[in-house]
């Protein structure tokens, strides 16, 4: 047996095209999607995934900002700068790059994004609409493994679904997601007993907790689907997962590769949220 693939590489193209499609609509009745992108400090990690981004609504057709600003920034400033932003007709979603210096409140910065911009989906009020089954922005990782299950048809009803990993990016709002399309869900993290036990008996395994091998070919069983989102390097320095990938894709029906699964997906959905949030401010 070998597992199928779910390119996110291949799924992102296609969306991206549609977003394309529906943003020449909108800007033929002058309306660009805008986003604006914050990022402070010079983490090297967060300059890469701050120039993807920025690259990505440039080739859809957005408006992007890319606004640096230097660690010594004072919490109050970088506060001043989102409310400026609020107010910015021209921005549609803004999005703070993580992880920001230990001198700034990272959840008070986030609670400042007015809610119907906040595309990164990490508000409380996003998360309160989440959990209560509300229109709202999905975050944009979790958002991402939903669409690519949808890829393959898989239908969640009455599935076993776990996932590894317990963060409120990833593991939390993954499970309320799944628990949406009506799967049973478990969430498993640093402290759960015998996780063997209880991968075994999963129809679905999403893992997320950003250590290598977590999720092993004995620790499934035959026909699983595992969305692994990941993302390492080996002894070798080359890009993988949280999964072991040679030894699954010999168990599993479907399998995300790392790189080129869900990391495309990720800026791709925070593409499709800007684009919603454009066309809530201006419906048809």
């Amino acid at each position: 047996m070998s597992a199928n693939l779910i390119s996110g590489t291949e799924l992102s193209k296609s969306i991206r095209a549609s977003v394309t499609e529906r943003v020449k609509e909108l800007s033929a009745k002058g309306i660009t999607p805008g986003l604006a992108v914050i990022v402070v400090g010079d983490n090297p990690a967060s300059q890469v995934y701050v120039r993807n981004k920025v690259k990505a609504c440039e080739e859809v057709g957005f408006f992007s900002s890319l606004d640096a600003y230097p660690a010594s920034i004072s919490e109050k400033d970088l506060l001043g700068h989102i409310q400026a932003l609020n107010k910015n007709p021209k921005i549609h979603g803004i999005l703070v790059q993580l992880p920001l210096p230990d001198h700034i409140d990272s959840s008070r910065v986030i609670e400042a994004i007015d809610p119907s911009k906040d595309v990164d989906g990490f508000h409380i009020s996003s998360a309160g609409a989440l959990v209560k089954g509300l229109p709202g922005f999905w975050p944009c990782t979790p958002f991402g493994c939903m669409k690519m299950l949808e890829s393959i048809n898989y239908d969640l009803k009455g599935k076993y679904a776990v996932v590894i990993g317990r963060s409120h990016i990833v593991g939390k709002p993954m499970a309320l997601m799944l628990l949406d399309k009506n799967a049973t869900v478990t969430i498993c993290h640093s402290a759960t007993v015998n996780l063997k036990a209880i991968t075994l008996t999963a129809d679905v395994i999403v893992v997320a907790v950003g250590k290598r091998n977590v999720l092993t070919a004995d620790m499934v069983k035959p026909g699983v689907v595992v969305i692994d989102v990941g993302m390492n390097r080996d002894e070798n320095g080359k890009l993988c997962g949280d999964v072991d990938f040679e030894g699954l894709k010999a168990v599993a029906s479907h399998i995300t590769p790392v790189p080129g699964g869900v990391g495309p997906m990720t800026i791709t959905m925070l593409l499709q949220n800007t684009l919603d949030a454009a066309q809530n401010t201006h419906p048809a």
